[in-house]
């Protein structure tokens, strides 16, 4: 998940640039208009839907794409604006399941791949270490867009997902047409990751350190105990969110990829120093540890009851953002952001095209 920040729940609205509350059931009015394209001209207005309206995708798609053969989900037109949507742990393609359908309704071409470790997503060698440091993950998505022939995308995402699209609009800004960040800037420093944090915040970490530990590692290699384990932190991070047995049970089937454990355990013990990255990744890291700007026209999102959520209505990742930019409080949703508030997310991707 997102990255260790000041434990926070306050979701009064601040006074920085372009900050703007939301609720999670907010009033939107149906596009009924004559069509506008996406990318030009006044943002459209998305439809308003219930959360879960739409539960599954077509047929998955797969292409083989760097290290890796991804499966991933499609919609809308194809010759549309390119969206990527970036899932996160413990969380698939599903979170996008409603927002994909919204997007493509109004003329994007939506792309949803599984990251590396989950779902349909396979590596193409046994012999290819099973690591997920975050400029390898980012690389992945990059390595997708060349395969599918797209030069550039709007990027959204949460959790790794944010990261994941923060890295690409930061090192690879010319494929990026804007960026739609929940969390805001969540690339990893792992120096300050070395440092303790306020108990609040290893609190919030609690898997974190737990993965770390030989117990942890055994519960997430068992099945049973890992799905277990991703359900209660559902509840945690989400607690509004009352979704029932058969949504995660969808998403939980991405978990069981046979990779899953190694990609999960790899990335939250790498990112508090305790195993080392692949060499091929480390010019990557060295120019991430530096905690690079992202210049592209950006929309950051924060879900006011999402634990990670920072204090000060996106005050604290501010300066990192220097191009076109809002920022947006979304009241009452949790870490889920997309699935639990799918119109909302879906009208941020369309105002972010737009910026």
């Amino acid at each position: 998940m997102i990255k260790r920040r000041t434990f926070s729940k306050a979701v009064s609205l601040g006074t920085g640039a372009a900050a703007v509350a939301l609720t999670g059931a907010q009033s939107q009015a149906s596009a009924t208009t004559a069509p506008r394209r996406p990318g030009g001209g006044v943002a459209p207005t998305v439809p308003t839907i219930a959360p879960g309206t739409h539960a599954t995708f077509p047929a998955l798609k797969h292409v083989k794409a760097g290290v890796l053969d991804v499966g991933y989900a499609e919609l809308g037109p194809h010759h549309g604006p390119v969206v990527i949507c970036l899932h996160g742990w413990p969380y698939d393609i599903h979170s996008y399941a409603d927002v994909a359908r919204l997007l493509a309704g109004l003329g994007y071409r939506v792309i949803v791949p599984y990251l590396r470790g989950h779902g349909t997503t396979r590596f193409l060698s046994s012999r290819t270490p099973r690591t997920a440091e975050q400029s390898a993950i980012a690389l992945d998505v990059i390595a997708l867009m060349d395969a599918l022939e797209i030069r550039e995308a709007v990027l959204a995402g949460f959790d790794w997902g944010s990261r994941t699209a923060d890295i690409i609009a930061a090192l690879w800004p010319e494929r990026v047409k804007a960026l739609v960040s929940t969390g805001g800037y969540v690339i990893t420093d792992r120096k300050a990751q070395l440092e303790p944090a306020a108990p609040a915040v290893e609190h919030n970490w609690w898997y974190q350190w737990y993965f770390a530990t030989e117990r942890g590692k055994k519960a997430m290699e068992d099945p049973d105990e890992r799905l277990a384990l991703c359900r209660y932190v559902w509840t945690l991070v989400s607690p509004n969110w009352n979704f029932d047995d058969a949504t995660y049970q969808r998403t939980a089937q991405a978990f069981l990829n046979p990779d899953y454990a190694a990609i999960v355990l790899f990335n939250y013990r790498w990112r508090i120093g305790l195993v080392d990255g692949e060499p091929r990744y480390d010019r990557y890291e060295r120019r991430l540890s530096a905690q690079p700007s992202i210049g592209v026209p950006t929309i950051t999102l924060d879900p006011a009851l999402d634990p990670f959520t920072p204090p000060g209505n996106g005050s604290a990742y501010r300066t990192h953002f220097t191009g076109p930019y809002e920022h947006r409080t979304i009241a009452d949703i949790g870490h889920n952001l997309p699935q639990e508030a799918p119109t909302v997310f879906a009208q941020a991707v369309v105002d972010a095209s737009h910026l």
